[in-house]
């Protein structure tokens, strides 16, 4: 009985701790990792459109992109929403700190 219960515990620990979400800060603006590596996907996407012609980041703006997560919206609306983007995107190019939390970006991990 008392290993039954020790594995049921255990189970409900890691079933909390896998549950526990990732958020990626950029000064007081807090977004969801999955949200960040759609960002950057969009992102990405934009810059290899033609190899040729690599689209200006300056021209560029996210907030134009149907795909983009809801979240990001009044982040559309500031005066440095480029520079936001940008940060957040350069915060998850290596996807495994976040994963791990070696990132100082990176919040909600134990």
């Amino acid at each position: 009985m008392k290993g039954f219960l020790s594995i049921t515990v255990l189970a409900v620990l890691l079933l909390v701790h896998s549950s526990q979400a990732v958020y990626i800060q950029d000064g007081d603006l807090k977004f969801s990792l999955e949200s960040v590596k759609k960002l950057r996907e969009l992102m990405d996407e934009n810059r290899h459109v033609n190899p040729h012609m690599v689209v200006s980041m300056a021209s560029y703006s996210p907030c134009d992109e149907k795909d983009l997560p809801e979240e990001f919206q009044p982040v559309c609306k500031r005066e440095d929403a480029s520079m936001v983007f940008e940060r957040l995107n350069q915060a998850v190019q290596d996807d495994d700190l976040c994963e791990i939390c070696a990132n100082a970006a990176c919040t909600g991990c134990f």
